[in-house]
């Protein structure tokens, strides 16, 4: 299954969440392969201060910030299990190429009006990819939330009866993924009894559950 993390505005969390659910399917005993197709490529950042650090690999991490990833990533993905796409912000033909890969397509929000907004131009992207590819899935993910704020209540709610629909599963604005990253960690191996990493572990968990609803039917 390919797993694209993507969003037209930047900051929203995308490279945090697709290395914490690179690292929590690996965990799980996947074969995991992810592409960093963002040119900043701050995911190849991380797995270069991981490998200083002496930590030892966990899955592969290879750049591709090319717009031919939506051929390159299938032949990936016949030697793993998940492909998991950090995606490109502003980039139209990166963006495109990475929506042709993707079996899904997560879509990370804060909760904020603006990131509402923002997100309007990326629907409109996978509505022209699911003219080349029907089935493709996508989600939003509630990120970054402040613990019980109306706000995140209020967003929760308004994208609940939205297409594309919300996850369950919400992550929290957590210093734990910040002090993990500096030393080229996830949360888990920090502690696997966080909040964070739990959330990444629940969002993992749904994400696989979507997985096997697809295969079955």
């Amino acid at each position: 299954m390919i797993v694209a993390l993507l969003n037209q505005k930047g900051g929203v969390g995308k490279t945090t969440l697709a290395l914490s659910l690179a690292g929590a399917w690996a965990q799980q005993g996947k074969r995991v392969t992810l592409i960093d197709a963002d040119p900043q490529g701050s995911a190849l950042d991380w797995s270069q201060q991981r490998a200083r650090e002496g930590w030892p690999r966990l899955f592969g991490v290879i750049g591709l910030a090319r717009d031919t990833l939506h051929r390159e990533a299938p032949e990936l993905a016949r030697d793993a299990d998940m492909i998991v796409i950090d995606g490109p912000p502003r980039v139209a033909a990166l963006m495109r190429s990475a929506l042709l890969a993707a079996d899904l397509v997560l879509i990370p929000v804060q909760p904020s009006p603006l990131d509402g907004w923002a997100s309007a131009e990326m629907l409109a992207l996978v509505a022209e990819a699911r003219i080349y590819r029907p089935d493709l899935a996508a989600r939003f993910v509630l990120n970054r939330c402040g613990a019980r704020t109306v706000l995140a209540r209020e967003t929760a709610e308004t994208l609940a009866d939205h297409d594309p629909p919300v996850l369950a599963a919400t992550i929290g604005q957590r210093v734990a993924f910040a002090a993990a990253a500096q030393s080229g960690r996830l949360v888990f191996e920090l502690d696997d009894d966080t909040p964070a990493a739990r959330e990444i572990a629940a969002l993992a968990d749904e994400i696989d559950r979507l997985r096997i609803g697809r295969t079955t039917r």
